[in-house]
């Protein structure tokens, strides 16, 4: 395929964070082109926003059903190959299995669906249909999170045996629902959001970190879910002790209320030889422990560290690789599998490591999991799917 992958965005219009993130993060590379959109639910701002994007009027549309039924119609040398999805989360199943159905590829936001039954039908679409999904859960694309992963696959931490993920924010510790603060009044939203507030949001983050660096899963938990903030009408603080598959213990911290925090991520992971330490606020660095030496510091960049680190490093070492960075590392892996797929070729592992429907289905069972213990009298509740 020598030709950039034709991309169509649902939402993201005018006033929207995550579109504007995804749009940079896909053209990162040169990979990929917008070509096309139905922005908003509102017509006239998805027409504004496409004429913000310098894209032709033609490919500018309405709604979302209008675009991918007439997309789908259009030559071979212009149809669009992808479709990212930037919708609040009610927004993302309807779209999502009619953009399988239609024959295209899926960029989808966090968390995959409203609800776990939603997730398992996409889950299950997709691999009817043979199409590729990509959600994107942003912190699995830091070179130094993918070096983690590395080490521990290896063996270097030894069996582990105690995990802590902390994902603090402060954006929410005062009620922002009656100030036409968009994001606070989708995000809070029963009938925008689904059944959890902080939890599905920034708790679905720390909870795909956790599995992913770690390679195990949780199988039970014990939660404590909380609504802090008065008149709010969903979660927005919450923590969890974990278990793990392998025997191993953990604990888990989602809270948009810690007043001053930004998105201070942090993952510990402890094994019988050793532990490790990674913080989003020095994403450069990966903190390796050790009992019976000094601590070492593994920085992006450096020639020692893994394949999959280096695959996703972008610039010399000593130079800050962020959020932006790690988002585009998600897009350009899944425009080079998707390349891969269409020359016949068997995509490298490298390339095929990004997230997608299996984590999809983890995140909504966990977001339901964590409600349902934290409801429950029982101390332990199963997480299974």
């Amino acid at each position: 395929m020598q030709r950039k992958l034709r991309m169509a965005m649902i939402g993201g219009g005018r006033g929207s964070f995550i579109g504007a993130v995804h749009r940079m993060a896909a053209a990162l590379d040169g990979q990929i082109e917008l070509v096309a959109g139905a922005f908003s639910a509102d017509p006239e701002c998805s027409r504004l926003t496409g004429q913000d994007l310098f894209l032709d009027a033609d490919r500018v549309y309405p709604d979302y059903v209008t675009m991918l039924e007439k997309e789908s119609l259009q030559p071979v040398d212009k149809k669009v190959d992808v479709i990212s999805i930037v919708t609040p989360n009610h927004l993302h199943t309807a779209p999502a299995l009619m953009a399988l159905e239609k024959g295209f590829d899926v960029v989808l936001e966090k968390p995959m669906a409203f609800s776990l039954q939603e997730a398992l039908l996409l889950d299950k679409k997709r691999k009817e249909t043979g199409r590729e999904l990509l959600l994107c859960h942003t912190y699995t694309g830091y070179p130094m999170v993918k070096e983690a992963r590395a080490r521990i696959a290896n063996g270097e931490l030894g069996i582990i045996r105690k995990i802590y993920g902390e994902y603090p924010q402060g954006w929410l510790h005062t009620f922002l629902e009656n100030t036409q603060h968009k994001q606070a009044d989708w995000r809070t939203d029963p009938a925008r959001s689904g059944a959890a507030g902080a939890i599905g949001d920034i708790g679905t983050h720390i909870f795909n970190l956790i599995e992913y660096v770690s390679g195990l899963q949780v199988h039970q938990l014990c939660a404590d879910v909380n609504t802090v903030v008065t008149g709010r009408k969903l979660d927005d603080d919450g923590a969890a002790l974990l278990r793990f598959n392998n025997g191993a213990s953990g604990v888990l911290m989602a809270t948009q209320v810690a007043a001053g925090e930004e998105n201070k991520i942090c993952i510990r992971v402890y094994g019988d030889k050793g532990g490790l330490e990674w913080h989003q606020q020095d994403p450069n660095t990966l903190l390796l422990k050790w009992p019976d030496r000094p601590a070492e510091i593994v920085r992006t960049g450096a020639s020692y560290v893994s394949e999959a680190a280096r695959h996703n490093t972008r610039v010399p070492a000593g130079h800050p690789e962020g959020y932006l960075e790690a988002f585009g590392n998600l897009y350009r892996n899944f425009a080079l599998f998707l390349r891969a797929k269409a020359s016949g070729q068997t995509p490298s592992v490298v390339v095929a490591d990004y997230p997608g429907t299996t984590e999809g289905v983890r995140g909504m069972a966990f977001i339901e999991c964590m409600i349902n213990s934290s409801r429950s009298s029982k101390k332990w509740t199963d997480l299974t799917v």
